[in-house]
């Protein structure tokens, strides 16, 4: 008795920490303002999806950008035994890594930190070899969103932060045609509305030639808001890369429709139906000729037996005459 209360006190207790600990954890690594790196969504498996996300972009970091920690540069031994000392002794972190998971502060989102490097080409990197090889490198990676500023989720921290961050894009003698995705995300400080108004006001600012294009835009402004926190980012082939959607673009492609093969079968089917319709112009005019000639043939018919009484009605008036002038003739003669 004493062993199986005391095994369901440990494991009691155990839970309790575990939850403990996991809030620590959770508090201590999440979305802040001024990081860098990368958004992604998944479904309902977060702990499949970092573990992925981890290799695919190690996988990818190490392909764009060389091997981390990999310098060019031989290090003296006494030197690197140094260094190792001196991180030792030093309170803040002793190795920053390349990819860092956090907590991003939304269900299904990860946020993965980046150090010294340029999370928009890595992205669209990826998104470019998965788009060509069609080959899947995941299977609960939904979308990879780069990070490459971050803000306050308020409309006056953000009127003072967008006018610089976007100006490397969009301020002369740049200029594009943009469009913006704008999601938020347990947050309720900004409405959509308000931000479909101020962002135009603000590129038109830096430049205005640059022009709002929502079906084939050359950039894209995507804007992130998670509860306090504003992701933004820069991004190009939006639309060609499905939304940045791994599992999109995996995807093949619908074959288009061939233009001129569809319009020579519309102009051989009006054709057809022309000659058609022209055939049976044709053939009823022919049957309404057929009964043309027997109505005349039956009106001629009609007049005919008249024509005959009158010639008969002739000939006897006329033979009737002769006999009277015979006749006269010989009583003249007599």
């Amino acid at each position: 008795m004493s062993e199986g209360c005391n095994e369901s006190r440990k494991r009691n207790k155990k839970q309790y920490m575990s939850g403990h600990y996991h809030k620590r954890w959770k508090g201590f690594r999440e979305l802040e303002v001024g990081m860098e790196g990368i958004l992604i969504t998944c479904n309902n498996n977060q702990k499949k999806c970092m573990a992925e996300a981890l290799d695919l972009l190690n996988e990818y970091g190490d392909k764009l950008f060389g091997p981390e920690g990999d310098t060019a540069e031989e290090e003296d031994v006494d030197d690197a035994l140094q260094r190792e000392v001196a991180q030792l002794r030093s309170f803040g972190p002793q190795h920053v890594k390349r990819f860092q998971a956090l907590d991003s502060g939304a269900h299904n989102v990860i946020f993965i930190r980046t150090q010294n490097l340029e999370s928009d080409r890595l992205v669209h990197h990826i998104l470019s070899d998965i788009s060509s090889t069609k080959k899947s490198k995941s299977r609960t990676i939904l979308r990879m969103l780069p990070v490459t500023g971050t803000c306050r989720a308020f409309e006056e921290d953000m009127l003072r932060y967008l006018p610089t961050f976007l100006e490397p894009w969009f301020k002369q003698p740049n200029c594009a045609t943009y469009k913006i995705a704008f999601k938020s995300r347990n947050s309720s400080h900004n409405k959509r509305d308000d931000i479909l108004r101020v962002i135009p006001e603000i590129v038109g600012r830096l430049n205005k030639k640059n022009k709002v294009n929502l079906t084939d835009p050359e950039l894209t402004i995507i804007l992130e808001v998670i509860k306090a926190v504003c992701c933004v980012s820069v991004v190009k082939d939006y639309r060609l890369y499905k939304k940045y959607n791994l599992q999109e673009v995996v995807k093949e492609d619908a074959p288009k429709p061939d233009v001129t093969s569809s319009q020579t079968e519309v102009n051989t089917t009006e054709q057809q139906k022309q000659d058609r319709e022209e055939e049976g112009e044709k053939v009823s005019k022919e049957e309404d000729d057929e009964e043309e000639t027997d109505v005349n043939k039956t009106e001629q018919q009609t007049r005919d037996p008249g024509e005959d009484g009158e010639k008969e009605s002739t000939r006897e008036e006329t033979a009737q005459q002769q006999d009277k002038e015979t006749d006269c003739g010989h009583t003249g003669g007599k």
